[in-house]
């Protein structure tokens, strides 16, 4: 009992912390939707790294990440290599581009900036703000449920109160602060991942006898455990590796984060926060997938008994004193909390800014957009999937697929049809349902490669009609001249 009011003592105390500095930050709002939205396109690079890590890894590295390596493996470590091959990718050819033409083009939301040049029609505003609403609140809703696992598998709450509890915080300072609260938060919440995943790490491997007797009891319970080339690779190695850096890539269609490269203060600044979020995503990544190989030498029960999502949980309480215990899941719901709130705020946007464009310049309808987000996402929340891993992987592809290929295009200024853009987004979503559902080959090839492919043949086959109707236009007249 004494163990439990210390593990829940630190972690209130960390709670506070950061709702604390999320209403703190409303005191430098404008009550403007620009300011509210984005900052005032004026965030330090420094938190928008900050930002963007702790964003991009959420619950899927402290429940998804490390029970999908507790199951398979060492070669767990190619997902992680991969993914972050393709996100450096993204922001090095793609955000420094955005922020510059997201500006230019005064666009404060994602669907905004995909329906520029679309005169008379906002079709494909309206279209991507559903996608967005749709399949981003169904991994705001993961990142809620991943939090509330972790609360119920140490305090043995109720699953449902976790998810409120969430809820709850989350809307508390979104409301108040809108983009920039959550960015501020995000940055504390950043280094609390960064130090509890780290500790607990550091002190699994040293229970487990240090590096080389880890690796030596994984190969006595199972050789494939240590093995670089699962059967998790059913095609073989390289279309696995690819399509995961591909993955990656697919940061380009999630809303959620892109608007952190909309928001920093500099486009000269995207390369410095680039870096610095890389470098802490490797951490944080190294250390995830450490605690996942520990946990299986330590608690290997698990596997048959009990649930691999919930090893890093039951790990700290394991091998931590009680106050180290609140650091480490005060760790895990930040990494949950950072997550839903951007996807809460990124919701709120599609629906105040591109479904009621008459409102969009309302502060209050904003907020408002935010407090119904909320409630929906939390009702997703308490119906939906308890499987983490499959929740936000699944998301994530629908929106690198859906949004990720038309981005890349408007970043570069493409000229693109209205019919153009709505079958891009459609054909890409719907080869990434039918790869993963349909077919079941997405542990092969993660579903984004041939999701984000089609979205761009589409493009292509839309180019080559252009050119050929042209060309056919051209010879006429050549021939009536002659």
């Amino acid at each position: 009992m004494t163990e439990q009011i210390g593990i829940a003592a630190t972690f209130i105390f960390f709670l506070l912390i950061f709702t604390g500095v999320g209403i703190y930050s409303s005191k430098q709002k404008e009550t403007t939707t620009t300011d509210y939205l984005l900052a005032s396109r004026n965030v330090n690079p420094w938190l928008t790294a900050l930002s963007a890590m702790a964003t991009g890894q959420s619950g899927l590295l402290f429940i998804g990440q490390v029970g999908f390596t507790y199951k398979i493996g060492i070669s767990s470590l190619w997902l992680v290599i991969g993914w972050l091959i393709g996100d450096y990718i993204a922001w090095y050819f793609v955000f420094t581009k955005l922020r510059q033409v997201s500006e230019e083009t005064a666009s404060d939301t994602i669907s905004s900036f995909l329906n520029q040049n679309n005169q008379g029609s906002r079709l494909v505003a309206i279209i991507s703000a559903l996608i967005t609403i749709a399949f981003l609140g169904s991994y705001a809703a993961a990142q809620l449920v991943a939090g509330s696992k972790a609360i119920s598998a140490v305090f043995g709450w109720n699953y449902y109160l976790g998810i409120i509890v969430g809820a709850a915080i989350v809307v508390t300072y979104c409301f108040s602060g809108g983009i920039r609260a959550s960015i501020w938060t995000d940055a504390v919440q950043a280094i609390i991942m960064i130090v509890s995943l780290f500790t607990l790490f550091i002190t699994a491997v040293n229970s487990c006898g240090g590096f080389g007797s880890l690796w030596q009891s994984l190969g006595n319970i199972n050789p494939s455990l240590i093995d670089w080339n699962s059967s998790q690779q059913p095609w073989g190695f390289l279309p696995f590796f690819i399509g995961w850096i591909v993955a990656g890539f697919g940061v380009v269609g999630q809303p959620h984060i892109i608007i952190r490269a909309m928001a920093i203060d500099s486009a000269k600044n995207i390369n410095f926060a680039r870096n610095i979020k890389i470098s802490l995503g490797i951490l944080n990544s190294i250390s995830a997938i450490g605690i996942g190989l520990a946990a299986r030498v330590l608690m290997p029960d698990l596997i048959n008994s009990g649930d691999p999502e919930l090893a890093l949980p039951y790990l700290s309480l394991e091998l931590l004193p009680a106050v180290v215990v609140g650091l480490i899941l005060a760790g895990l719901f930040s990494a949950t909390i950072s997550t839903a709130d951007s996807q809460i705020l990124a919701c709120s946007a599609a629906i105040t800014q591109d479904l009621f464009p008459g409102l969009a310049q309302s502060y209050k309808f904003a907020k408002l957009g935010t407090l119904i987000v909320t409630t929906v996402i939390l009702v997703i929340a308490l119906a939906g999937s308890d499987n983490v891993f499959s929740l936000v992987t699944f998301s994530w592809s629908a929106l690198a697929s859906g949004l990720g290929p038309l981005l890349i295009l408007k970043v570069w200024q493409r000229t693109i049809s209205t019919l153009t853009a709505i079958s891009m987004m459609g054909v890409g979503i719907a080869t990434a349902l039918i790869w993963n559902l349909g077919l079941n080959i997405s542990s092969a090839i993660y579903e984004v490669l041939p999701g984000m492919t089609s979205g761009m043949i589409v493009y292509g086959f839309d180019q080559l009609l252009r050119n050929t109707h042209l060309s056919g236009f051209c010879l006429s007249i050549s021939k009536r001249k002659g």
